[in-house]
Order: C-alpha cells, then structure tokens, then sequence
C-alpha cells in the first residue's frame, strides 16, 4: 500500500508540473539581444549573426595596427579546428590530437572552437600539445560518477534534471585553473581565438562564446563565467541541470538558461552570416585556411533491430535524430569551406573501432578508444576532404 501511494504521489507531482527550484528571472523576450556580460561587449553573440562590435572593429583599423594587435593571425597561414560533442567519445579527439603532436605535423591553431565534449577538450588543444597529458589524463580515467550523480526520482521530479552535475563542476575546477585562463588571456591578445558554443534556451538560440575575451578582461567573476560557460556547454538537456548565467543590462540583472551547445550545432566554425573571405583578406592569410573537424562520433549507418516497445524505439530515434543533425552541421561547414575558400579537413572514429562501453564513461573503452586515434594520427591520419556519403569533384 506504502508503494502504491508513494508511486501516486510521484505521478501526481509531475502531471501537476511542482517544482522544488528557484525562481528565475528570465530577461524580457524584446530585451533578449541587448543584456550582456559586464564590460564585455565581445564575451558572446549569437551563433547566426555577424556581430556588430566584429564589423565596427575590422572597419575601423588600418593594417599596421591589425598587425599590431594580431600577432599570431596576420599575414600568416590560418589552421582552424572545431571539435564537436560526443561524451566519452571524446577521447576520440583527444588521442588523435596527442598522435597527431607525436607525428610533428600538427599545427599552432589560429582559432579552436569547441561544443559539448569538445568544450573540455578546445582550451587545452588551443593552447598546444603541452597540455596533451592533461587531456589524456580527462579522457582515460574518468567514470560516470565523477561526471554525475542520478537524483531519486522525487528530485528529478520536482527539480530541473535527472542528474547532478557537481561531480562534473568540479573536474572543470580542477583543470581550468587560473594559470590556464592567463594562458588562455595571453593568447588572445595576440589575437589567435577560442570559442565555446552553448544554447540559449529561452531564445532557442546558439550562442558562441569569446573565451579569450573573457579571461583577457577585468570581470570580477570571469573565471567563474567561463567555468559556467564549460558546463552549460555539455549540459545535456533533461540529464543535467541547465546553467543559469547572470546577464545585465542599465544596471539590472537578469538570468540566461543555458543547455548543452550540440542541441543547436554538434559542431561549428564560425557564422555562416560572417564574410570569412573579407576577414582573411584584411589579416592578409597566406595561401588556403585549413579547417580541421574532429568528429567525436562514428559516421557511418549502423543495423540495430530495435525491440517493439517505448523505451528502445525512443533511443534509437533520438540516436537517429542526433547522427542526421551531425551529419547536416557537417554538410554546413563544407558549404562555408567552398564559399570562403578553406580546404575542409575530417576526422571522425572509423567503423573498424568495435569497442563497446559498459557505461556512459568507461575508462577501458576510452583508454582503448584513446589509444586507437592516437595510433591513426601518429600514422599520419587520412583527412576526409568531404562530409561522409560526399562525393567530391575529381574522385
């Protein structure tokens, strides 16, 4: 009888939509694009818009003091790399990047951007293969456990999320640590760039987030933001509870909820709304960009006869959802690569890695995983120069 009232009850909260969190104060929707991060106008702009402040500054300097400020990025070669979602998978690019090192032929990124996963990974493979152990050691031996708690079922219930992502907060503590935000800083004045996507959920909107900008300013809490920035990036909606960040505007604050970036892109570059073509022929680029994408995912279809009940039809078609959505983000950046003039570039895990995890971060599988991509790229990794199931002119 106990259980019977205890399930009723339980049910009945949840069709009565109760809730045990906080209020929020959500910015009013006709004030959406205008709140901010306090003294930095360049923290973050949506993932579909060339910003203003972007424009206004490429308009307003002459050359030599471009040069001036873009020390690392003018008149150079650019190397692009986006990292995308992908959980554990994630030890993907990790492995392929410290093989990649080991071989001798990977590059000084210009710009990293990273989604979800890749968030965790960009600022390390922004800042160079130095901190490759420091990836290793994130992508090898982490379990579930130090990513989230499961709540019991009144609390995920009642609250925002069916785990708890303390466990994951402090790992980010733990690895972005204030000497790697100087770091961080110290590369973006010299202009090289490190971006993070997430979703704004009330605007339904990706956002990209200036990492450098914000370790580079006097913000008093920016390393707290850009430790938020990091979790709300891999904050997967339902599963971990969303970020709420503090925004202002004439002196009032208000509150953003922020999920993970892969809900809007799986991966990214840059805005399709930016003229990338006009940019680089300000910086004066040498020769083509090259954009490297590593994909933290496998690409190709796979058989799974699914079982005729709720749960394993709902898996398979959000695994579905997810792999075509990837799969466009891709067709995306190689349509910005043929309009710009960048040579696409394409890693992602092959089909002959038959590795399975026992759990959503298994150390066996990562470290196998891991070991496999570091293996192909101390090789010399074999780039796709097209989306998978493209064909390109001449092959």
């Amino acid at each position: 009888m106990i259980k019977i009232t205890r399930l009723i009850l339980i049910t009945f909260l949840f069709l009565a939509g109760c809730s045990l969190t906080a209020e929020r104060n959500a910015p009013p929707a006709h004030l959406i694009s205008k709140v901010s991060i306090p003294g930095i106008p360049a923290a973050r702009f949506w993932a579909d818009e060339w910003p203003d402040f972007s424009i206004q500054r490429l308009r307003s300097l002459n050359d030599s003091e471009l040069q001036a400020i873009s020390s690392e990025v003018y008149n150079i070669e650019h190397n692009y790399l986006a990292i995308s979602g992908g959980g554990a998978n994630g030890a993907f690019g990790a492995g392929l990047l410290a093989g990649w090192a080991a071989n001798g032929s990977r590059p000084k990124f210009t710009m990293v951007t990273g989604v979800s996963t890749g968030a965790l990974t960009a600022p390390f493979a922004f800042l160079g293969s130095e901190y490759d152990d420091k990836l290793k050691m994130i992508y090898t031996t982490t379990w579930t456990k130090d990513v989230a708690t499961e709540r019991n079922l009144i609390a995920a219930l009642m609250g925002d999320s069916l785990a708890d992502t303390a466990p994951l907060q402090q790992l980010i503590r733990h690895y972005m640590t204030t000497e790697v935000m100087d770091e961080i800083a110290s590369e973006h004045r010299k202009g090289r760039r490190l971006f993070i996507g997430t979703l704004n959920l009330d605007a339904a909107r990706s956002v990209i987030w200036n990492i450098g900008a914000i370790a580079n300013s006097d913000y008093p809490e920016k390393i707290t933001l850009i430790h938020e920035v990091m979790l709300a990036s891999a904050a997967i909606p339902v599963a971990f509870p969303p970020v709420m960040i503090t925004v202002e505007l004439d002196g009032k604050q208000y509150d953003e909820m922020h999920v993970d970036g892969s809900v809007g892109s799986q991966v990214f570059v840059y805005p399709a709304a930016v003229k990338w073509k006009k940019l680089t022929q300000r910086l004066k680029v040498k020769g083509k960009p090259q954009v490297f994408i590593l994909r933290n995912a496998f690409m190709e279809p796979d058989y799974n006869g699914v079982n005729r009940s709720v749960l394993p039809i709902a898996t398979r078609s959000i695994d579905a959802l997810l792999r075509a959505s990837g799969t466009g983000d891709l067709y995306q950046i190689y349509a910005l690569c043929r309009r710009d003039g960048n040579d696409f570039n394409l890693a992602y895990i092959p089909a002959d890695f038959t590795e399975k995890e026992t759990e959503g971060f298994d150390p066996i599988y990562m470290q196998k995983l891991y070991q496999h991509a570091y293996d192909l790229a101390y090789q010399g990794y074999d780039w796709k120069n097209g989306p998978p199931g493209f064909v390109t002119s001449g092959e």
